[in-house]
């Protein structure tokens, strides 16, 4: 008997049966998903919502794991039966054709519902995550104050009874197990705070003060970002949320509200440097503690030495990246206010003057 090959492109793999193509496909298909399983979650994906870190972001997971496996629930529940008419329904030579449900009052009425039963139960436990995620502040919440800028952000802390107050730009620090209490304001365009592993997004609106409160569980650094478009560096509007154990962030604190060091060595590079930033164009825009500069244009600079990036988050804080940013930073971060120091303008800083600056503001820690 002459045997019958495949068609060209159709061939099975071998030892496997015709059959058995389809799900072979299927697990091709599933196998970088099951390699996924093993990896790390957050270290792939920092700004990830599914690793939450508070309460907040707890039960905002839970809201969403139910509507997802209702949802799973309906649509399998709809192919089966899909499935299952296909098959049972199927044209057939000399069948006869199936009979009309047309009017079927008991069909009918499950299809409605069901349906409305199940967006019932979603809109329960929607509105208890509502009411458990804008609780009153507790007495016990440490109360920071944010405001968006142009395009960077600004964290203000009461100190000492509300006397005094400790003012950072793009790293917000918080003690973990105290609840947390964000005053969200702009003053300029909306904005909106998004730390994803700690909650959810919260605007901020002109001539408004919005409320976000958590309690971070977790020590760690927390990747954030403006979440509302803003502007031409809207996306360079990052951040990040570090959580100290409650020692240690009394400690930052205490250190942030101590003005900056002073120069050892006069004829220092770092002494050059203040020099320059107390007396020059810096000091029109920035508030370095313990000095005479009052600007209030840009972030405040007191502690600059200690953050971890610059620009809002969008480089490493090192020699070279702020050499280049206080050399032409709108050419990092299209729009920013902070204007081109050097380069071809008239009245540019020099190089080596950038390099006296860059020493004071990383010896300022």
């Amino acid at each position: 008997m002459k045997s019958v090959s495949a068609p060209a492109g159709h061939r099975a793999a071998p030892g496997a049966a015709p059959g058995a193509r389809p799900l072979l496909a299927a697990g091709l298909l599933l196998l970088p998903l099951l390699s996924a399983c093993g990896e790390d979650h957050v270290s792939r994906y920092p700004q990830t919502t599914f690793a939450p870190t508070t309460e907040m972001g707890e039960i905002q997971i839970g809201l969403f794991n139910l509507t997802l496996w209702l949802g799973v629930i309906v649509g399998l529940l709809t192919f089966a039966g899909l499935g299952y008419i296909m098959w049972k329904f199927r044209y057939r030579p000399g069948a006869p054709e199936p009979k009309h449900v047309h009017g079927n009052t008991t069909l009918e009425v499950a299809w409605t519902l069901i349906p409305a039963l199940i967006v019932a139960v979603i809109a329960v436990f929607t509105v208890q995550a509502i009411f458990a995620t804008q609780p009153p502040p507790p007495a016990n919440a440490l109360n920071v104050r944010v405001i968006g800028k142009q395009w960077w952000w600004e964290f203000q802390y009461p100190v000492n009874g509300g006397r005094d107050t400790v003012v950072t730009a793009n790293e917000i620090h918080v003690p973990v197990g105290q609840p947390v209490h964000l005053l969200l304001e702009t003053d300029n365009v909306l904005h909106s705070f998004w730390v994803p592993q700690m909650g959810g997004k919260r605007d901020l609106i002109t001539n408004r003060v919005n409320s976000l409160i958590f309690t971070p569980r977790e020590p760690g650094v927390y990747l954030g970002q403006c979440a509302e478009f803003c502007g031409d560096s809207h996306a360079l509007m990052k951040m990040r949320m570090i959580a100290h154990t409650p020692q240690g962030f009394q400690d930052w604190l205490n250190n942030e509200a101590s003005p900056a060091l002073e120069p050892t060595d006069s004829a220092s590079a770092v002494a050059l440097g203040k020099k320059l930033v107390t007396t020059g164009v810096c000091a029109g825009c920035h508030v370095i503690g313990g000095t005479p500069m009052v600007g209030r244009t840009g972030p405040n600079l007191t502690h600059f030495g200690r953050r971890r990036t610059l620009a809002a988050g969008i480089v490493e804080n090192n020699a070279a990246n702020l050499h280049a940013w206080i050399r032409n930073a709108p050419a990092m971060k299209p729009g920013s206010l902070m204007p081109q120091l050097g380069g071809d303008i008239p009245n540019a800083l020099t190089d080596e003057q950038i390099t006296y600056i860059v020493a004071y503001l990383q010896s300022l820690q």
